[in-house]
């Protein structure tokens, strides 16, 4: 890793660690004060694609960086993994911009929170990756490999929903709108990701064509 990538992983890491604590923060206040077990924040606030997702890049730059020899740091700093990476944290700021913002209207901390986790992470992951990280060349089919995630946290959602009876987003929320037309809503997002996965993919490889031949 080299000293800019290191700087660059080190402040991204402290925007996603605070972002992620504080919204833990609020989530456990906020079910406290009505009156439910800490314990429920806790769950309320691990449904959410958006907080797994800063999650997983948080602890991809944060592994790297602090265990770069270890089995986890080297596989959390593989091309895949990163690219994986950005791909979900770019659905998600995409995705609250063009489907949930106008749900509701964060007040104080938790409106630093929802733009943290939302807008600044995804906007400066995806510049660390374009611009710090060195570019690799990908095989066309690694968002087919990348949809594990996503897919992933569809299956976990859908069965917390049923256990819960609850639902984390109103296109996946069964109660509401059904198994089809969640289902159908979720392949329609998966789509999307994919072709997100095939932008990524194509400058990747750009990029790493240019620096070899540059």
């Amino acid at each position: 890793m080299t000293p800019t990538a290191r700087q660059s992983s080190f402040a991204l890491c402290i925007i996603a660690w605070f972002a992620l604590l504080l919204q833990l923060n609020l989530s456990v206040g906020m079910t406290a004060a009505s009156g439910k077990p800490a314990l429920m924040g806790i769950v309320i606030y691990l449904g959410y694609f958006t907080v797994l997702t800063n999650l997983f890049v948080a602890l991809a730059l944060l592994l790297p960086l602090v265990a770069p020899d270890s089995t986890i740091g080297r596989f959390a700093a593989r091309p895949m993994v990163q690219g994986c990476a950005v791909a979900s944290i770019l659905v998600v700021g995409i995705v609250y911009h063009l489907l949930l913002r106008h749900v509701w209207a964060p007040q104080g901390m938790q409106w630093i929170a929802d733009m943290l986790l939302h807008y600044v992470m995804p906007i400066l992951f995806f510049l660390h990756w374009l611009l710090v990280l060195p570019g690799h060349r990908l095989p066309w089919w690694a968002p087919l490999v990348w949809c594990l995630y996503p897919v992933g946290y569809l299956a976990y959602a859908l069965l917390r929903g049923e256990v819960l009876q609850s639902y984390p987003y109103p296109f996946i929320d069964v109660l509401a709108i059904g198994y089809g037309q969640a289902l159908l809503n979720a392949l329609g997002l998966l789509v999307c990701f994919v072709v997100l996965g095939l932008i990524l993919v194509a400058v990747s490889n750009a990029r790493a064509r240019r620096k070899r031949f540059g």
